[in-house]
């Protein structure tokens, strides 16, 4: 006997493969690859760019959900940083000179808007102006 396995009849072999194959790939699915659809589908729907097709210098509105919020200093001086999430790519969201500002945290979606910059390799929006989405549409 040999442990290679035998193809004398390769479509009968290959069909109950490729059904359990798509039976796991959706079962193994995660949350977030979900959620990666839905937000791509929302950002379509609501005529914004994707974050994926943003450049350096364009002017921008994109949607999604914010994944992080953080206080880290600029300089000496305070900026609140968020990363923007819309199902295609991240986009980090710079306020500077906050600390803090009510509704900006993590899973709450909203709507920015502003020139894009690219820092570090990561694309960057500066002092956005936003429209927080209402919760009960979450």
């Amino acid at each position: 006997m040999s442990a290679v396995p035998r193809s004398d009849k390769p479509g009968k072999a290959e069909k109950p493969s490729g059904r359990f194959r798509r039976m796991l790939d959706r079962l193994s699915s995660s949350q977030e690859d979900l959620e990666s659809e839905e937000l791509k589908e929302d950002s379509q729907a609501s005529g914004c760019t994707r974050i994926s097709e943003c450049t350096d210098r364009q002017i921008v509105k994109v949607t999604g959900t914010l994944r992080t919020v953080t206080l880290r200093p600029r300089a000496g001086v305070p900026a609140l940083e968020a990363e923007l999430f819309d199902g295609t790519a991240p986009l980090d969201v710079v306020w500077l000179g906050r600390r803090s500002i009510v509704g900006i945290e993590p899973g709450r979606k909203l709507i920015a808007s502003g020139r894009i910059a690219m820092s570090h390799g990561r694309r960057v929006l500066f002092n956005p102006k936003y429209e927080l989405r209402p919760l009960g549409k979450e």
